[in-house]
């Protein structure tokens, strides 16, 4: 295909939802070692009640529910971008679940010590004084979060060069849960590989996750589309680094 054509096809398609499965044989992400949706079926299977923060559309929180053992007698998930707060409610419904709307930046909608689990994945804002508050003595945050720098490789090549914030990922994680009167029981960060096949799979990529470039359009950057189009026909790939950590605390 040409690059006018895969710069169309990119521009076409459907970015609603947290589902990636369109960049089958277009992309690759290296999985974290650490399994964040087995461990999440783990945790879900010993719950009463359990909360997935930032639910997206459900994707990873119907996952781990669905190969729970046993399913939580309440199941609640929060989000606040409308397209995704319908895919999530059309998701967690067959399980019972609700969704409620809450912006990333809001308190949570329920009562104090409410849940057994509270679950986020790649969130943009972490609420640990809301988080300890709504869970149960004895309950688990499970967390898997994007990193600082995380595909800077990409973002780098969109913009030019970037400030990165100096204090790690995990040292802001552990400092978050420490001030709510958590105790960290499992933190991790690993680097995992991405990498694209063709300058499409950037597109669709930058369209859906929308902070890699903060201004992102495919007319605006149409030149750097190009020449990422060039690096890919002459190296048969485009390949970046993504950061992962992983904090588990328990009230």
């Amino acid at each position: 295909m040409t690059f006018d054509e895969l710069l169309a096809e990119g521009e076409s398609v459907d970015v609603d939802g947290w589902d990636f499965s369109w960049f089958h044989g277009r992309a690759t992400e290296q999985r974290t070692s650490w399994g964040y949706a087995t461990m999440a079926s783990a945790r879900l299977s010993a719950a009463s009640a359990s909360l997935d923060i930032e639910t997206g559309g459900a994707e990873v929180y119907s996952f781990a529910l669905n190969r729970a053992v046993n399913k939580p007698d309440v199941i609640a998930a929060t989000e606040a971008w409308p397209p995704n707060l319908a895919i999530a409610r059309a998701r967690l419904a067959p399980l019972g679940g609700s969704v409620a709307e809450v912006a990333n930046d809001a308190p949570l909608p329920y009562e104090d010590e409410t849940f057994d689990v509270v679950m986020s994945r790649l969130p943009t804002i972490t609420p640990w004084t809301e988080i300890a508050r709504v869970l149960r003595p004895g309950g688990t945050f499970l967390s898997q979060q994007v990193g600082h720098g995380t595909n800077r490789d990409l973002y780098e090549f969109m913009m030019g060069p970037q400030w990165v914030d100096p204090v790690s990922t995990i040292e802001r994680l552990e400092t978050g849960a420490r001030a709510a009167g958590l105790a960290v029981v499992d933190l991790r960060q690993e680097s995992p590989r991405l990498e694209f096949f063709d300058v499409a799979a950037v597109v669709v990529f930058l369209r859906k996750v929308i902070w890699t470039v903060p201004d992102f359009s495919a007319e605006k950057y149409r030149d750097r589309l190009r020449a990422m189009h060039e690096h890919i026909a002459q190296h048969g790939s485009f390949v970046s680094r993504g950061e992962r950590a992983f904090i588990e605390a328990r009230k």
